[in-house]
């Protein structure tokens, strides 16, 4: 396997700088007039103040502003950020060795860097929180969801460890609250076909050959809401969800399904309520048996008049 090329440009907040490689093939008679074609996106005074800084580079080191286009090289430069309104909420570590991390992830915050969320995300935040520039997920939770994630500390061991959640080797219990429906017999399980397409913000369910899994328990009731265990045997993008939707039971809190709501991103009231309760597994490193748990709680099941108005509930004890 051919050894990844180690950026000439620092990591900056815990990200590593972009590398743009240059076409073989083109007409471009400087680096700057390729950027400017490349990322229509950034005003070309940006770029141009970037070039003058000295905050674009090759492997020689920092580009002129008129250096020369050189088919088949490469760039690196760090992409601004976004503004972002910070996720008011803690990211508590619940076991950590020099192999893996495994903490529990609020709601409203990403796992890793996409779109409009990079410094606010697990990843960012515990690269520069605990000086581990190699930190790496296993696998990712959904923004909206919160539990438990394990991040790979060690980088000659990511693939050990991304290789249980891809052979699905990892047993995951998920908790959510919904509404409670007469007439449904648990435990239930379904299956059923499930896409994401690629700029569209939430997946569904289509015809064909199952691809997708979950298996469903009614835990308590209480009124006309419940807590119900949820066993993923796959990990498709949003099945949680859509399955729970599809029994006409959507989880609490949902902005996707039934229907997507204009909610913004800045806004942490009445969090989806749903969590990633459980990781088991056998380590491939030690060959122990590993279980975490999930310290926080459902809002909504705790104190569901609180959780209308309320925020993402905190980590208990």
């Amino acid at each position: 396997m051919r050894r990844r090329q180690q950026p000439p440009l620092p990591k900056r907040f815990g990200l590593d700088p972009a590398r743009l490689r240059l076409p073989e093939e083109g007409e471009w008679a400087t680096v700057r007039d390729h950027l400017v074609h490349r990322l229509p996106r950034v005003d070309p005074a940006r770029i141009d103040e970037m070039l003058r800084a000295g905050e674009i580079v090759d492997l020689e080191g920092p580009l002129a502003p008129d250096a020369p286009y050189v088919p088949g090289g490469a760039v690196w430069f760090h992409r601004d950020l976004p503004d972002e309104k910070p996720v008011p909420f803690d990211l508590p570590i619940v076991y950590r060795d020099d192999t893996i991390l495994v903490v529990d992830k609020p709601h409203f915050l990403a796992t890793i860097p996409r779109g409009s969320h990079i410094l606010q995300t697990a990843l960012v935040r515990l690269r520069r929180e605990l000086d581990l520039p190699d930190l790496i997920p296993a696998h990712r939770l959904d923004r909206a969801t919160a539990g438990l994630v394990l991040f790979v500390v060690d980088p000659a061991r990511r693939g050990s460890y991304q290789t249980l959640f891809q052979r699905q080797l990892v047993r995951k219990e998920y908790e959510a609250v919904a509404r409670y429906r007469s007439g449904l017999i648990f435990p239930l399980s379904l299956e059923s076909r499930i896409i994401k397409e690629k700029h569209i913000l939430a997946a569904q369910e289509v015809p064909g050959t199952p691809n997708a899994r979950t298996r469903i328990e009614l835990l308590e009731q209480r009124g006309d809401i419940a807590r119900y265990r949820l066993h993923p045997a796959t990990g498709r993008t949003h099945q949680l969800r859509l399955h729970m939707n599809s029994l006409g039971i959507p989880i609490l809190g949902d902005d996707f399904f039934p229907v997507i709501t204009d909610k913004s991103v800045d806004d942490f009231t009445r969090p989806l309520q749903l969590r990633a309760a459980t990781l088991a597994f056998t380590d491939p490193v030690t060959g122990e048996n590993r279980r975490f748990d999930s310290i926080r709680s459902l809002h909504a099941w705790t104190d569901p008049q609180g959780w209308a108005g309320a925020v993402d509930a905190a980590p208990t004890s």
